[in-house]
């Protein structure tokens, strides 16, 4: 068996709904460890176009790895390759309207930015409290925690983190800073809002994520995709997307509804698509994703 951070989220289920055909253009808006563009890749054929975006360098010189071997595996078959070390909002900017067949979005962090202590996204695993997905530039997580005062701090873990308890645990980080570390302020987290009966979640994720949020834009930049994205595709091409929070499945849901009501595009999906048991068994981050998808008229 692969291990979970090789197994791409919902991979049949994103290409079912792709609807891939040889000599097809597909956009991967965020290429990670290339799990999904390696199955994109061998669908596409030789006449095929596929475009991959990833904003992480460490990121994109992992998928080039994997690529150039699909690619001595395809031989003639591999598709065209264009990778643009950019963030998925740039999309509009490096892609011409109306050419696109199809475009795939797995959002949040990935599996290889989860699993390096280094890049500090994760608590389980101690390190520096960076979190940026592009560590060339921007604001740190340690930045934030240390700079911040308790108010916006309260006010951005509510908001992102979606954490009842944000004022208490931005009490907390500020009584106890500097704060440098992931095990650190995990630590401080979770002795200001220890786990509540019936938590299956670590105290510290929300926090977490909230932070993670903040330091890469996320909502600003899935917001930039969604309203470029439309204009990219042909008129029956694909715009898969798949969430692992509820702040993102509520911009796209939001977004699905308003242009299938101004019949620009017709959701395929009445609800959101979720892993089967079988793969959030195999792959438990696959448990929080939920994947909406919809057609260009």
């Amino acid at each position: 068996m692969k291990s979970p951070q090789h197994v791409p989220v919902l991979l049949e289920e994103a290409l079912e709904y792709l609807n891939v055909r040889p000599g097809g253009v597909i956009v991967d808006a965020t290429l990670g460890l290339a799990g999904h563009s390696t199955a994109i890749a061998k669908r596409l054929g030789g006449k095929g176009r596929l475009i991959c975006f990833d904003r992480d360098p460490e990121a994109m010189a992992s998928a080039k790895v994997r690529l150039e071997a699909v690619k001595a595996e395809l031989g003639d078959e591999m598709p065209e390759l264009a990778l643009i070390a950019k963030a998925f909002s740039e999309a509009a900017s490096e892609i011409e309207p109306g050419s696109l067949d199809g475009l795939l979005a797995d959002f949040g962090v990935s599996s290889l930015q989860l699993d390096e202590a280094h890049r500090g996204f994760s608590f389980r695993t101690d390190g520096p409290l960076d979190m940026r997905m592009d560590r060339r530039s921007g604001e740190t997580a340690e930045q934030v925690v240390n700079q911040e005062d308790e108010n916006e701090l309260a006010d951005l873990i509510y908001e992102f983190g979606e954490e009842r308890r944000s004022r208490r645990i931005a009490r907390a980080i500020v009584r106890a800073r500097p704060i440098t570390t992931t095990a650190e302020l995990a630590q401080i987290v979770s002795a200001a809002a220890p786990s509540m009966k019936g938590d299956k979640i670590h105290p510290a994720t929300r926090t977490f994520q909230a932070l993670r949020i903040r330091v890469n834009n996320e909502l600003g930049e899935i917001q930039s995709l969604l309203k470029s994205a439309g204009s990219l595709l042909k008129p029956g091409g694909r715009l898969v997307l798949i969430s692992f929070h509820s702040l993102e499945d509520r911009l796209v849901k939001d977004v699905f509804r308003e242009a299938g009501q101004a019949k620009v595009m017709k959701v395929l999906t009445k609800k959101p698509v979720v892993a089967v048991e079988q793969e959030q068994l195999r792959n438990p981050r696959s448990r929080s994703a939920k994947m909406r998808a919809a057609e260009k008229i």
